[in-house]
């Protein structure tokens, strides 16, 4: 089992920053892509960006260049640095952890306005 918990969600004015971290414990071992989906209001759940053990890192073309995933393997810990951030980005995001099963956080909420 793993166990993802998020921080760092929150209001903010449309061109500001803001950052997320998920810390990872139990079975951690097993972990290795993790990284972000989000939900907005009536949308589907979509990948925002994903990061290896190794540290290949994949985005959404939507943040490409706006947003940096970073990951910590020591502290268990992945990074989601979002700038510039629109209002198009509210939404609930989730980490996700991939260890054969794939592991959601419970979610934190970003708003942006405009």
């Amino acid at each position: 089992q793993v166990q993802l918990v998020e921080s760092g969600g929150g209001l903010v004015q449309a061109g500001g920053s803001l950052r997320l971290s998920c810390a990872a414990s139990g079975s951690i071992f097993s972990i290795n892509g993790m990284g972000w989906y989000r939900q907005a209001p009536g949308k589907q759940r979509e990948l925002v960006a994903g990061i290896t053990r190794g540290g290949t890192t994949n985005y959404a073309s939507s943040v490409r260049g706006r947003f940096t995933i970073s990951r910590e393997n020591a502290k268990n810990t992945v990074y989601l640095q979002m700038n510039n951030l629109k209002p198009e980005d509210t939404a609930v995001y989730y980490c996700y952890g991939s260890a054969g099963p794939t592991y959601w956080g419970q979610g934190t909420q970003v708003t942006v306005s405009s």
